[in-house]
């Protein structure tokens, strides 16, 4: 049996009227280069006739490989089932909606095999979308490009090429699809490129974007950021917040006291260091304090007992 070169992965939901299109449209790319291939169709969940369709081409194509969910997870899920399945030696992702063209499949897999990069994110740079979809894309790329120091124009482009050990070595949940090359990043895999495609317009069916993906979208920043930097070190953030906030309060404390003694010492009109309301400031700090350094002590047992050995590191080589 060859060895697989290939491995395009699409999650879909809804999509049935596309897939036969898509399909013939990617055999076509790949027999004109003589690829060896794998198409792999991720169903979420669909309630139409995409599994069925997907079921008929994998019957005529021995390349096609189908999985189906019982319900709808969300594209992250897909994305870490097919990576897990994959087979090919480069793994490239597009959306099922024909708004990504397989004719960049060449191109992308040249950047990965030959120029050497980890991982290639299409740029969709004219694009044709609403501008209700466009503006806030942008915003969230221009955040995430501070966040995480990669100069690329579109995080999100469902089209992108991926070596197989950057996609083996990927574990994402929720909606962490929009943080690959983050996560790609924070695995090590830094020669991170980027490559202008073709966007197409929508030929079938109606876009899954919604309001709710754009604020989702910069919760999940947030998120993404923690977790990357804390996740494995709770105690780095938890801890040093404990320790400030438990040092101010004490030094609050500590003044209202040296005051209260001061003004007995000069014989000066004084209160009782608890009918000033900055001590019970003080006092919350203090109580803040202990809490946070706690909670990063019990966040450190939690990483520990729970941490897979095996996924902790990854070996890039090895004589």
């Amino acid at each position: 049996m060859k060895d697989i070169q290939i491995s395009v992965l699409i999650p879909l939901y809804n999509e049935d009227e596309s897939l036969p299109e898509l399909h013939a449209w990617i055999k076509r790319v790949m027999d004109e280069h003589h690829f060896t291939y794998e198409v792999l169709f991720v169903d979420d969940g669909s309630k139409d006739d995409s599994w069925r369709v997907i079921t008929e081409l994998s019957k005529k194509d021995s390349n096609v490989r189908g999985f189906r969910f019982v319900r709808n997870y969300g594209k992250t899920a897909a994305l870490q089932t097919g990576f897990n399945a994959a087979n090919g030696s480069v793994i490239i992702t597009m959306d099922a909606d024909l708004q990504d063209s397989p004719d960049e499949i060449p191109g992308l897999y040249e950047m990965i095999k030959n120029e050497g990069f980890d991982m290639v994110s299409g740029w969709k740079k004219k694009r044709f979308d609403p501008i209700s979809k466009t503006l806030p894309t942008k915003l969230y790329n221009a955040v995430l490009r501070s966040l995480s120091g990669i100069k690329l124009h579109d995080f999100n482009c469902g089209l992108k090429a991926y070596d197989s050990r950057v996609a083996k070595s990927l574990t994402i949940y929720g909606e962490m699809h929009r943080f690959i090359p983050y996560v790609a990043k924070w695995n090590g895999f830094t020669k991170i490129g980027e490559r202008e495609v073709q966007h197409r317009a929508r030929k079938y069916g109606t876009t899954k974007f919604g309001l709710d993906r754009f604020i989702n979208g910069f919760l999940d920043v947030l998120t993404i950021s923690f977790v990357n930097k804390f996740g494995r070190r709770p105690m780095h953030l938890f801890g040093a917040l404990g320790v400030l906030s438990f040092f101010v309060g004490s030094m609050i404390t500590t003044f209202l006291i040296f005051e209260k003694i001061y003004n007995i010492w000069q014989e000066n009109a004084y209160r009782n260091v608890t009918d000033n309301p900055l001590f019970f400031l003080a006092l919350v700090a203090i109580l803040m304090g202990e809490q946070l350094f706690v909670g990063g002590f019990i966040g450190e047992l939690l990483v520990k007992n729970n941490i897979k050995k095996e996924d902790e590191y990854i070996i890039d080589a090895e004589v």
